[in-house]
C-alpha cells in the first residue's frame, strides 16, 4: 500500500494552518501535497481508486476534520503520529515525553491549551528533532533559549516556532530544487574552492538574507536567528544521512546469513 509523507515545508504550511491564520484549510493543503505526489510518479492516477489505495494514516485523516477558524489543540501523541508523517524523521514517543517531562521542559513548557498542546508547540519539538541530528540536548535548549524565551507565552518570542520551522524547511527545498536531499551548489566548483565551504557560504548568506528581512530586530536578535537557520539547516541534511545510513544497517542485518 503506498504510503503518504509531507516534506518539512508541506508540515510546516499545515502547522500554520492549523494555527487558525488565514489562508488554505488543513484538508486543501493534503490535497495539494497527494496531487503533487502523484506528478511525480509517471503513470499514477489521480482517480478515486488511487486514494483508497495510500495509505491515509489516522492522523492526517484527523486534521483534514479539524476547523481551521480557531487554533487547534493536539495531545502529545498526535504530535508524535504528525511528526512520523515527515520525510526522514524518526519521531518516538519515549524521547518526545522525556523532553516535555524532564530534558527540556524549560523550553516546550507545560500544554497550554487545557491538557493538550499548541501548534506553536508541536512546531517547537518538530524544530528539536530536526536539530537532534547535530547537538546535544543541552545544546539545543541553550540554543532555542535565545530565540524563544518564554515557554508558557509566544508572545516575546524572537520569532515563532511555526514560523521558524516553515523558514528554515523553505530554505532547505529552495537549495534542493532537485529534491534528493542533499543541498545543491550552483554551477561547478573550481579546483580552488571546497564543496564544504561553499555550501556553508550559501547556506549563511540565505540566512543572513532571511534575518535581515524580519522587522523590528535587534541586531543580536538577527544574528540568534541567523545561527539557528544555518544550524538547522544542516542539521535536516545530516537528518538525511542519518536516515540513509540507518537503512543501510537495517538492510544488511535483515539479509545476513539468507
Amino acid at each position: 500500500m503506498e504510503t503518504f509523507q509531507l516534506t518539512r515545508k508541506e508540515m510546516s504550511q499545515l502547522l500554520i494552518s492549523l494555527s487558525g491564520r488565514p489562508g488554505k484549510s488543513p484538508k486543501a493543503i493534503l490535497q495539494e501535497v497527494w496531487l503533487k505526489s502523484r506528478r511525480e510518479q509517471p503513470g499514477q492516477s489521480r482517480s478515486f481508486d488511487a486514494y483508497v489505495g495510500a495509505s491515509i494514516s489516522p492522523i492526517l485523516a484527523k486534521v483534514m476534520d479539524i476547523n481551521p477558524a480557531r487554533e487547534a489543540g493536539l495531545s502529545l501523541s498526535d504530535i508524535v503520529a504528525l511528526g512520523g508523517q515527515i520525510e526522514y524523521n524518526h519521531f518516538a514517543v519515549t524521547a518526545v515525553q522525556n523532553w516535555v517531562k524532564r530534558d527540556l521542559k524549560e523550553v516546550i513548557g507545560a500544554p497550554r491549551l487545557g491538557k493538550k498542546y499548541s501548534i506553536q508547540q508541536a512546531a517547537l519539538l518538530f524544530i528539536i528533532e530536526d536539530l537532534r541530528a547535530a547537538l546535544d540536548l543541552e545544546s539545543i535548549r541553550r540554543l532555542l533559549l535565545r530565540i524563544f524565551r518564554h515557554c508558557d507565552s509566544d508572545a516575546d518570542d524572537v520569532i515563532h516556532p511555526a514560523d521558524f520551522y516553515a523558514a528554515y524547511s523553505g530554505l532547505f527545498e529552495e537549495l534542493d530544487p532537485n529534491n534528493d536531499q542533499v543541498l545543491d551548489l550552483p554551477g561547478s566548483p573550481g579546483r580552488d574552492f571546497k564543496h564544504d565551504h561553499l555550501m556553508e557560504a550559501l547556506v549563511k548568506k540565505k540566512a543572513d538574507d532571511f534575518a535581515a528581512a524580519l522587522p523590528g530586530l535587534l541586531p543580536p536578535e538577527r544574528e540568534a536567528v541567523r545561527n539557528c537557520m544555518v544550524i538547522a539547516m544542516l542539521s535536516v541534511q545530516t537528518a538525511y544521512f542519518q536516515s540513509l545510513a540507518k537503512r543501510y544497517f537495517q538492510a544488511s542485518m535483515f539479509l545476513q546469513n539468507l
